[in-house]
Order: C-alpha cells, then structure tokens, then sequence
C-alpha cells in the first residue's frame, strides 16, 4: 500500500512538472489590491514564503473545488505557503461575500481591474483570453516557479491532491531561512 502511495505521488508530481506553464521562469509582477474587507495585500510582504496565487471567477465549478485545496493547503503549511485568491470583474464584493461564506474560504480574496491579472496572463490583443482557474506559483525570492492553467492535464491539481507533491518539492528545495 506504502508503495502504491509513494508511486502515485511520484507519477503525480512528475506529471505536473511536465505540465507547468509557460508563463513560469520570471520574476513575479508586483502588485497592491484590497480584499474583500478592504485590507491591502502587496506581494512584497510575503517575500520569504512560497506564494499561491489564484485567478479565479467565484462561478466556475473548477475554482470553487480548488477553494477548498486552498484551505487544506493553508492547514497543512501554515506559516510557509501563503494563498491569495483574485478576482476580477465581473464578480464584485457581493458575489465575493458569497463565495467567502457559502465554501468557508479563509485566505485572502483580492479584487484585481484586470491589470494584476493581465500581467502576470500576459494578456496582449493578440491573446486576449483569460482561462480560470490559474494557478501561479511564486517562490521566496519573488520567482514564478510555476504556473498551471486548467485542463486535463492538471486535473490532479484543481481538482485532487496534486498540488502536495509540487508544495513538498518547492519546500524541501528552498534554502534554510535564518
């Protein structure tokens, strides 16, 4: 049984490398945004953890299932990995407010105009979709490691426990903090 786990984690995590965006490799975009108590979040205060940051809209079943990864993450490596939502229009604070209640979601849910999202989406007229969830994730020197759009490639992600294998690897990577 041992070895079973230890294989699925381990085709799991080796899938999900295979799968990272191309939007990874560079340094983070900074940015500002409230919340939805109106609490600003800049990304240079969490440099030092490893950051999560979701793009999302509050409807999409895939985002709402990935909410609640979120918060077992937030469990699991308290402390370490920090989770930021972010939304864009057309959600508002209402459709934020009960999104908040209705999945018990306790990490941060920013709102973004669209520009934070753009930049890191690298959104130009020439490709102006937006696919949600994405999902970047952000080193503790400020570095895009990686970076996950929705698909069935990434199922295990959104939508299982994929996330773990990739959070333990980036964890067990990272220099010792002083």
């Amino acid at each position: 049984m041992r070895t079973i786990s230890f294989l699925t984690i381990t085709l799991v995590a080796a899938t999900s490398l295979a799968v990272a965006g191309d939007l990874s490799g560079r340094r983070a975009p900074g940015f500002s945004l409230p919340d939805s108590k109106m609490r600003q979040h800049d990304l240079q205060d969490y440099r030092g953890k490893l950051v999560l940051i979701d793009i999302i809209q509050t409807g999409c079943p895939t985002c709402r299932t990935f909410s609640g990864i979120l918060e077992q993450v937030k469990a699991k490596y308290a402390g370490r990995v920090v989770a930021l939502t972010v939304v864009n229009p057309p959600d508002t604070i209402n459709t934020v407010q009960a999104f908040i209640t209705q999945l018990k979601v306790t990490s941060p849910v920013l709102f973004d105009c669209g520009q934070m999202s753009a930049s890191y989406l690298k959104v130009t007229p020439e490709r102006p979709q937006v696919h949600v969830p994405h999902l970047f994730i952000i080193d503790a020197q400020g570095m895009i490691v990686d970076d996950y759009g929705s698909s069935e490639q990434t199922k295990a992600i959104f939508e299982g426990q994929g996330i773990f294998p990739i959070l333990d690897r980036l964890l067990a990577a990272a220099p010792a903090r002083k």
